[in-house]
């Protein structure tokens, strides 16, 4: 399974859009490294670390497809697929952990 996933700052904040594969491996370790300022200066420099959406794919092509599609849509069309599936943007990081 691979992973595609959008990160906010705080609601209606910065957003970050990225790609993994694995939940219980990659996207919690993927998150975490987010989370902890580990990863790519861009969400670190924006203190983006709040997961708000994430969606599976079958193949890497596909994940990598729908990853390139939603980093060039519109912030608002980006806005309406988070509160589409998560209208209180909440921290979906603790349903991913358990």
């Amino acid at each position: 399974t691979y992973w595609v996933y959008i990160l906010a700052s705080k609601p209606g904040g910065t957003l970050y859009v990225g790609v993994t594969n694995d939940l219980t491996n990659d996207l919690v370790r993927r998150i975490y490294e987010h989370r902890e300022g580990l990863a790519e200066s861009f969400t670190r420099r924006y203190g983006i670390k709040r997961l708000v959406y994430f969606e599976a794919h079958e193949t890497i092509a596909a994940a990598l497809q729908r990853e390139k599609n939603i980093k060039h849509w519109s912030r608002e069309w980006k806005i309406d697929l988070i509160v589409a599936g998560n209208p209180d943007w909440r921290d979906l990081y603790d349903e991913i952990v358990r």
